[in-house]
């Protein structure tokens, strides 16, 4: 008696020009959240930690056209949270493409088993290889805005929204190689820990060299044994930034919930992604 065949089964990972970060446990999010208005409740639903929650939830409305998710802070059940229209139609977009898709990956199945050349589990090893993952915390997306040409390096400058614009220095061989051109879409990454954060001094302006420099409140603080994961909510209401710095910083800044910040990073310390 012969065994099963081999069967493929996909897990759909949306790549657009928000970014190859939407998945099915981050849908599962959006869908208890919907369901259950709490993002608490819903971390629990999935399961995935509250802070796991935050984050994606995070990332996801930085990156996205639209805003994802409204959420309210506070409270001992950690505030309200909604979905939006446009979160309720990226829901049933991806689950419809995930039906298709599935579909696809079945037929696909029968025809590799009738041939015999190829084996689905040989198809299964490799499907598993193919996906781009990154340490990077903080996660953007926008079209170039403008390109400043030097003679080794060039500035690129991306609109994330009407009042945010970040700054990038790459190499004229990636600009090259990315195609990169006003009205590009492209995603920008950067690590938390290249980030300072910065408290003004009386309303002082603090002179710093840095390319980037984003005024934001304080939304969040996790502590750590020795660093603390610290999220500004920048203006526009949509875009948000995590700086990972000690514990020691934290205090001696005196930071808080609600607290002014402006979070500055060099513009070398971000990385591009063409979208297409």
């Amino acid at each position: 008696m012969t065994g099963t065949q081999p069967k493929l089964l996909g897990k759909l990972l949306i790549d657009t020009a928000m970014g190859n970060f939407l998945g099915d446990k981050r849908i599962r999010l959006l869908e208890a959240i919907d369901r259950i208005g709490s993002i608490s409740q819903a971390a629990k639903a999935v399961p995935m930690s509250y802070k796991a929650a935050w984050d994606a939830v995070d990332d996801m409305n930085n990156v996205a056209p639209e805003p994802l998710v409204y959420r309210s802070a506070g409270g001992p059940n950690g505030g309200g949270t909604e979905l939006t229209a446009f979160g309720k139609r990226l829901i049933a977009f991806y689950r419809a493409l995930e039906k298709e898709s599935q579909l696809a990956l079945e037929k696909l199945t029968r025809s590799l088993n009738q041939s015999g050349e190829a084996d689905a589990a040989d198809f299964q090893q490799i499907l598993r290889k193919i996906s781009m993952k990154t340490s990077a915390r903080n996660q953007f997306a926008g079209p170039v805005a403008s390109l400043k040409e030097g003679v080794v390096d060039v500035e690129v400058s991306i609109q994330l929204d009407p009042q945010l614009m970040l700054t990038a220095i790459v190499t004229r061989e990636s600009a090259e190689s990315l195609g990169l051109a006003p009205g590009k879409d492209v995603l920008a990454f950067v690590k938390a820990s290249s980030i300072v954060l910065v408290v003004e001094d009386d309303g002082h302006d603090t002179r710093i060299s840095a390319r980037n420099r984003f005024k934001g409140t304080v939304a969040r603080i996790h502590t750590g044994p020795v660093n603390s994961e610290v999220t500004l909510d920048l203006p526009g209401g949509r875009h948000v930034l995590t700086a990972v710095v000690t514990d020691d910083s934290v205090k001696r800044l005196g930071l808080a919930v609600g607290q002014p910040v402006t979070a500055v990073f060099k513009a070398p310390s971000v990385f591009l992604v063409a979208t297409d």
